[in-house]
């Protein structure tokens, strides 16, 4: 079953309102390798309950439509689609606890042409579910290999700019774990590729793969660490390419461009000089 435009341009997706605790929080903050110096004060505010800080990222996590991709009626060969790219714009500071709505719809439906796929962009508004102050929108580019050549489509999203032609202002070394994805998972997203061998290897892996949205965590982290340490700034939004993927063990390297408060980065899996993030875009606020 091909893509039938209009029908997934108007795809329906049901409001979601979610509950997380401090408990969530930590647990995110934890997948994303924060605590690994028990005593650097800045990054043990994420992963204690007094006074918990929240990663912005964390809302990655909440209100998405997962699986709504594998539903026949999308026309979607969903075993081939990718994560392509990943945007957030953070509109206020988020609560260690609360309630959040999510409103989730098609933005665009792009056909890159018979053999070469089509590019699905979904955008999530994310709001509190008590006031409706807007917190965060969410947009969501799928690459959906297999399924190019419908005839009808919109125009793709805006090109996110490579890195300057320069040597990175600095650069960010963060760890992973050999147990990473385990924990990372515990977020809600349980891919067995990221957690069963066989799995992996059935996806072309040699073993498990870290999730691209936890490597996308610990840029956010990577660019807060260097840039606002000690919450003197926030992050006003995050936007990167999913470029390769990452095992689980391996060292990050975040190389960060920065001009005032625009930053430009990539991250590379430091021990392979493999470009796993590229094209990243973040802005700090006030």
């Amino acid at each position: 079953m091909a893509i039938d435009y209009h029908n997934l341009r108007n795809w329906k997706f049901e409001d979601r309102v979610d509950r997380y605790t401090a408990r969530d929080c930590m647990i995110y903050a934890l997948g994303l390798g924060y605590g690994g110096d028990p005593a650097d004060d800045d990054e043990l505010r994420y992963v204690h309950e007094e006074g918990t800080a929240v990663v912005p990222t964390f809302l990655a996590t909440l209100g998405a439509p997962n699986g709504w991709a594998a539903d026949p009626a999308t026309g979607i060969d969903w075993v081939k689609i990718l994560h392509g790219e990943h945007r957030m714009t953070f509109h206020a500071p988020l609560a260690a606890a609360g309630a959040v709505r999510s409103q989730t719809r098609v933005t665009r439906v792009v056909d890159k042409g018979a053999g070469k796929g089509a590019l699905v962009v979904t955008v999530r508004d994310i709001s509190d579910a008590g006031s409706g102050r807007p917190l965060a929108t969410v947009e969501h580019v799928s690459f959906c290999r297999a399924d190019g050549g419908f005839g009808q489509g919109d125009e793709p999203p805006q090109a996110l700019p490579p890195v300057p032609d320069r040597e990175p202002d600095c650069a960010v070394l963060l760890p992973t774990l050999a147990q990473q994805a385990l924990l990372y998972r515990l977020n809600g997203d349980l891919n067995p590729v990221h957690a069963l061998p066989h799995m992996a290897r059935a996806a072309g892996f040699d073993r498990p793969i870290l999730h691209g949205l936890c490597t996308y965590g610990m840029a956010a982290r990577a660019l807060l660490r260097a840039c606002a340490p000690a919450g003197t700034q926030r992050l006003a939004g995050i936007s990167a390419r999913f470029s390769a993927p990452v095992f689980p063990g391996e060292t990050l390297r975040a190389e960060i461009w920065r001009d005032g408060a625009h930053l430009q980065f990539r991250v590379l899996a430091h021990e392979r000089n493999t470009v796993v993030l590229s094209n990243g875009v973040a802005g700090l606020a006030q």
